[in-house]
């Protein structure tokens, strides 16, 4: 998203120019994939190495021209940070998961959403009759 350079500190025409995607559709469902991904842009920056386009006049940002082409930091051999994902080992399947109805219960879960107001609606309403009755 655009949000995500910003906070990093790197301008949305500049983080183009180094590798970095930037689509202004894009929309942040979390604070904290946004953070993530702020974070993972600002590591991503510190270890890239900019050479000047002209080496007599480097500008702000520039690393100076005599870094070797294989350090590490270049943007060919940046070794970012992945996150990792803890493997399950295989397993029986249990009897529970061999009936459970995936499509049935999803249907049943979006029904009882979409019918929540209708049911508490009545619920009250049979409430207040059961007082009346008693009355």
């Amino acid at each position: 998203s655009l949000l995500s350079p910003q906070l990093a500190g790197i301008n949305k025409k500049f983080a183009r120019t180094i590798g970095i995607s930037v689509d202004p559709r894009r929309r942040n469902k979390s604070t904290e994939s946004l953070q993530a991904n702020v974070q993972r842009l600002k590591e991503y920056h510190s270890k890239l190495i900019l050479f000047p386009r002209k080496p007599a006049m480097p500008k702000k940002g520039d690393s100076s021209p005599l870094s070797a082409p294989g350090s590490p930091g270049r943007a060919d051999c940046l070794a970012l940070s992945r996150q990792v994902f803890k493997r399950e080992k295989a397993r029986v399947i249990s009897e529970d998961e061999k009936n459970f109805k995936a499509f049935a219960s999803l249907r049943m879960a979006r029904a009882n959403a979409r019918l929540f107001g209708i049911r508490a609606k009545r619920a009250k309403e049979a409430a207040e009759q059961d007082v009346e009755k008693k009355k």
